[in-house]
């Protein structure tokens, strides 16, 4: 622990015990729901220098797939063709993942290990792009194969400290 977690561990004390015992290394059941029915998620990458990038990805409800309680599947659609999260990956493959439900405050946070699957692969597992408002640009490019670490529902605090479902 660095000396700094510790002194703010000091001041302010260890996370409650309910709080230490969300973390769980799969996904629960509630966990898989609120994915199932997640539409938008923040893909938090870094390389192996410490840059980091996060990307917003998203799709109809169900557009991530859950391969088992390790195991989801992002289909990784066309966008600006940066691709620093793949980038990224390809040097660090360790990334977190925040899942949104509109006008839900709670959210889910995921972190794991990627692994870059190919179109073909997709295509035999018969994964496919699950997206609103497609055009012709809108096709998948490879998936991103997440191996859970940590999973686990976030308490709503931040949003509702911002406000951010409000039309105000």
């Amino acid at each position: 622990m660095s000396y700094r977690v510790k002194q703010l561990r000091d001041k302010h004390g260890t996370p409650s015990e309910r709080a230490q015992q969300k973390v769980v290394d799969y996904l629960s059941d509630d966990v898989q729901e609120f994915i199932q029915q997640s539409p938008f998620l923040v893909l938090s990458t870094s390389n192996s220098n410490g840059d980091c990038d996060a990307s917003p990805r998203g799709g109809k409800p169900g557009f991530v797939k859950i391969i088992d309680e390790k195991t989801l599947l992002i289909p990784d659609i066309r966008g600006n063709r940066l691709l620093q999260s793949t980038a990224n990956i390809t040097s660090n493959p360790k990334a977190g993942l925040i899942f949104f439900i509109p006008e839900n405050n709670k959210t889910v946070r995921v972190n794991g290990a990627v692994k870059l699957i190919e179109v073909e692969d997709l295509k035999e597992m018969n994964i496919h792009s699950q997206i609103f408002n497609a055009d012709e640009t809108a096709y998948l490019i490879q998936g991103l194969l997440i191996t859970v670490d940590e999973a686990y529902r976030h308490c709503p605090r931040a949003l509702s400290f911002s406000n951010l479902w409000s039309k105000n």
